[in-house]
This record gives C-alpha cells, sequence and structure tokens, in this order.
C-alpha cells in the first residue's frame, strides 16, 4: 500500500474546548460522530463545527473522567463504532473495550426527526463469551475496532503482544448483537464464533496491536495498528509506529507503516471511510483518522489518508 497525508485539523468543540481522546468515529447524517473514550460524550461534526451529543448518562456524577481525577476507573472507554442498519434506518453502534465493568456497555445512537437518540446497555455477560472464546481473561479484554463484514459484525482485540496476547477478532450475529443492545433479548444469548488470532509483527521489538477496523468497498478489511509499549491493557504506554494492515479474510495481506506527522508518530485510533475507487488491479480510498494524544488538554487530530494499492 502507499498511504498519502493529505491534510491534518485539530478537533475543537464549537466553543472552543479540546475535542479529547478521540477513539472512534463513524457517520451520522449529514456530518460524522467522534467519540471520546474518557467522556459521557461525543462530537457530532456537521458543517466544520461540533455540537456535543451525550452518550451515556453520567457516572457517579462524572461526564469526563481522568487519571488526575481519580476517575480513570470509571471511563467508559468507547474504543469502536461502526455503522448498522436499525428498522431500517441507519445508526452508529459504539462498543466498550471491556476489562472494568465501566467499559462493558454499547451506545447506539439514531437520529429522529434529525436529533440523536440513544439506547445504552451493559453487555457484561457478552464479553465474558468472548474472553472465553478469545481464551482471555475478562480483566484483559481490549476490544479496539467494529466492521460489518458481509452478514456478520466482526469485534477486534488490540491485543497486548509484549505480554503474549496476540490481536484477534470474533464475529457476532448482527441482528442479535443489535436487539441486546434494544433490550430485545440478553446479551448472554448473542452467540460468539470465529475466533482468531492474528501476527501482526513488531517494530523495535514492540508489537503490532489492532486500534479500529473499517471495510473497503471491495470486501476487504483495512485495520490501524500501533507499537504501543504499554504496561497493561489499561494504560498508556510510548507509541514507537504505527501502520495500516489490509485484511483480505483472516490473511494479513500488507502492513504499511503510517507516515510521520510533523516528526511524530501518529497513534491512530478511529478510521472513517470518505471516498474509494477499486479497480480491477488495485485502487484506492480516502479515509478520516483520527488520534488520540494522550493528553487531556491537547485537541485531538484528524488526519485525512488516501491509501492505495
Amino acid at each position: 500500500m502507499d498511504i498519502e497525508v493529505e491534510g491534518v485539523e485539530r478537533l475543537r468543540h464549537a466553543d472552543g474546548s479540546p475535542v479529547r481522546a478521540a477513539s472512534a468515529l463513524a457517520p451520522l447524517g449529514d456530518g460524522f460522530l467522534v467519540v471520546q473514550d474518557d467522556a459521557a460524550h461525543g462530537a457530532w461534526f456537521r458543517a466544520g463545527s461540533a455540537s456535543a451529543v451525550r452518550l451515556l448518562p453520567p457516572v457517579d456524577g462524572h461526564d469526563l473522567f481522568d487519571e488526575a481525577s481519580g476517575t480513570k476507573h470509571l471511563k467508559p472507554d468507547l474504543e469502536a463504532a461502526c455503522v448498522v442498519e436499525v428498522d431500517g434506518s441507519p445508526a452508529v453502534l459504539m462498543l466498550g473495550s471491556g476489562s472494568l465493568a465501566a467499559r462493558m456497555r454499547w451506545a447506539l445512537v439514531r437520529l429522529v426527526d434529525g436529533r440523536p437518540t440513544v439506547a445504552v446497555a451493559d453487555m457484561a455477560p457478552l464479553y465474558a463469551a468472548v474472553g472465553d472464546a478469545l481464551s482471555v481473561p475478562s480483566e484483559a479484554l481490549n476490544l479496539e475496532g467494529a466492521c460489518l463484514l458481509g452478514g456478520t459484525l466482526r469485534w477486534y482485540l488490540r491485543g497486548l503482544p509484549s505480554a503474549g496476547l496476540p490481536p484477534g477478532s470474533v464475529d457476532l450475529e448482527p441482528a442479535a448483537a443489535l436487539a441486546a443492545v434494544l433490550g430485545r433479548t440478553a446479551p448472554g444469548a448473542v452467540a460468539v464464533t470465529n475466533a482468531r488470532h492474528y501476527d501482526l509483527g513488531e517494530v523495535a521489538g514492540v508489537g503490532l496491536a489492532i486500534t479500529d477496523a473499517v471495510t473497503l468497498p471491495d470486501g476487504a478489511v483495512l485495520l490501524s495498528a500501533a507499537a504501543e509499549d504499554s504496561p497493561n491493557v489499561r494504560d498508556d504506554g510510548p507509541v514507537v509506529a504505527s501502520a495500516l494492515v489490509r485484511l483480505d479474510g483472516h490473511h494479513v495481506d500488507d502492513i504499511t507503516p503510517l507516515p510521520r506527522v510533523d516528526g511524530r508518530v501518529s497513534k491512530v485510533e478511529g478510521l472513517m471511510v470518505l471516498d474509494a475507487d477499486a479497480e480491477a488491479d488495485g485502487g484506492h480510498v480516502r479515509l478520516l483518522a483520527v488520534i488520540d494524544v494522550d493528553d487531556p488538554g491537547v485537541p485531538s487530530e484528524a488526519l485525512r489518508l488516501r491509501v492505495s494499492w
């Protein structure tokens, strides 16, 4: 693959405050929704301006969470987002990363008369089943990407290669998963199938781990990956490299390093397809990628990328 950075933008709310800890994004209505992993609100960008959208109720009275205030363990850590269909209309499904009770919730955003409406569900029994399928203790789960692939919702485990925990994925049946988040069935009734693990290699002795996933028009999957020297699945560490990974089914077809931006490694946490052109002998896709700078006082960034193969 060839990756070109076409533009960089710092993300701010309409009042000038930073969009914190961008962890995922997806189209919503005539704009797109950016998820903040340490906040109960998302940022809905429309016509160049962002408005806050409540995704989850306050936790113990808090809407923002960080280590300095002693609230990090309460943060929702919504790390994956993808477009789904509910009752014939598009919606955005956001999924917590796991490992702690606060991170085992899902949020589903739909537009009703142009206004966001959100359903929230505690999906803890499903996380237990995913951990069992991947042979990962529930406290070590860090699920950070999801995409629709044919009739399957594929959910990706970031992993922690330095601790012997490789990246992986499981498959869910979309209708059953959505029924659970809408309260129409029990989360534990959602079947978890097709558990797989991946070897994405390493950079400077640090293994690449999955941070997001999107489906390409040709049916392949594009992953973002980071080589982050983290001590565990909950705490940040230095990021030595980042890359995009093209999967054909479960086969790793290509791994290409992301260009540095202003000499810095870009920790891409979320991907969204803007447009694509697939041809018999290759093609290209333009993406919007959000970057978590791991500092709540600094705006997250958005990269416009052109990827060709």
